[in-house]
């Protein structure tokens, strides 16, 4: 049963450039040029902002990295990756080095989240109206003929060959930005960029810290208050990425709410107690899939992921107002809600 909620927001705002803990450079160093491009690229507005001499042309290679990935992993253009193996009647599809690369770790996840992300969720999506806009709450007949292909165990993938059965469809939507976000500052990086900040939507990726020598703060709105933020997050080198029910949802005749992130064991939304879910980490495709596989595996899910890898950071709101994060943050995390916020504990 859906519970009736209010439509949320998104999570993630903007950078907030104030100062941290870091030490500081020399003032040859802070007066870095700095430059942004904007970019609407994956149904999603993105920033960059980079500082250095270079910062114009690392800006304009990471937006070329940026169009590429979109034309490669779309499930509606008729030319990427994606389509061709959604489309291929069985057959084997050859995909780029970057497909293939997210498709594995889709794979990977997959596993060690015991099926909470599943890549070939996507006609399921299709039913709810969430890749169309036409929403509907499915009948219960229409799911369970849907949900016997949804098993991401069936997706056969040989170097850069995929291959999936008939009447399977996959979509990477939940991986993709988070590997765009880890090839921005790849991009960065090969073009002489030490200092770089960018947000893809719910994700915010940085490169090193603030030229002086400070980490980036990044603030994670209020789930309940989408105009207030309720924490900031102290970061560099790292990853911020939120997964929740504020970005794609639906209310229905009776009132309730559905939203787009749907738990693979029945098709309805996923709604196990969390409103929404950041993970922190270095690689922001690992974020990016575990931030949706996560909010549907709920706290119990996440605690027992956590105990078994303790390589990434957590925060998590409840349904009942409270925010969890992990203790590898505490010393760079502050609530300015009104929530209660505590430590998960591992014990």
């Amino acid at each position: 049963m859906i519970k009736k909620m209010f439509a949320l927001s998104t999570v993630l705002s903007g950078i907030l450039l104030i100062s941290g803990c870091s030490q500081k450079k020399e003032a040859s160093d802070i007066n870095m040029t700095s430059q942004t491009r904007d970019v609407f690229a994956m149904d999603t507005f993105m920033n960059m902002k980079a500082y250095g001499q270079n910062a114009d042309i690392a800006l304009s290679e990471a937006e070329k990295r940026i169009l590429q990935l979109e034309e490669e992993l779309s499930v509606t253009n008729e030319t990427s990756d994606i389509w061709k193996i959604d489309h291929s009647d069985g057959k084997s599809v050859e995909v780029s080095d970057d497909t293939a690369i997210i498709i594995n770790k889709a794979i990977e996840m997959g596993d060690r989240t015991c099926g909470a992300l599943d890549i070939t969720l996507y006609p399921v999506l299709k039913e709810w109206g969430f890749t169309t806009g036409d929403h509907k709450v499915p009948d219960e007949k229409t799911l369970k003929r849907l949900l016997e292909n949804v098993d991401y165990s069936k997706v056969n993938i040989d170097g850069d060959t995929v291959s999936l059965p008939e009447d399977v469809e996959i979509d990477l939507g939940a991986l993709a930005k988070g590997y765009t976000g880890d090839e921005i500052m790849k991009s960065m990086a090969d073009n002489g960029i030490s200092s770089a900040i960018v947000s893809l939507g719910g994700n915010v990726q940085a490169l090193g810290t603030k030229p002086d020598g400070n980490n980036w703060k990044v603030a994670v709105r209020d789930p309940f208050a989408p105009d207030t933020d309720m924490c900031i997050i102290e970061i560099a080198d790292k990853a911020v990425i939120t997964s929740g029910n504020y970005e794609r949802y639906f209310t229905a005749d009776d009132g309730s709410v559905y939203w787009h992130i749907l738990d693979p064991a029945d098709g309805y939304p996923a709604d196990n107690g969390l409103v929404s879910v950041t993970v922190i980490g270095d690689c922001g495709l690992d974020c990016d899939a575990l931030s949706t596989a996560l909010f549907v595996a709920g706290y119990d899910g996440a605690r027992k992921l956590l105990k078994s890898d303790p390589s990434f950071d957590l925060i998590l709101v409840s349904d009942d107002h409270r925010i969890y994060y992990t203790e590898g943050i505490a010393d760079c995390f502050t609530n300015i809600s009104s929530m209660e916020a505590e430590v998960i504990s591992l014990d």
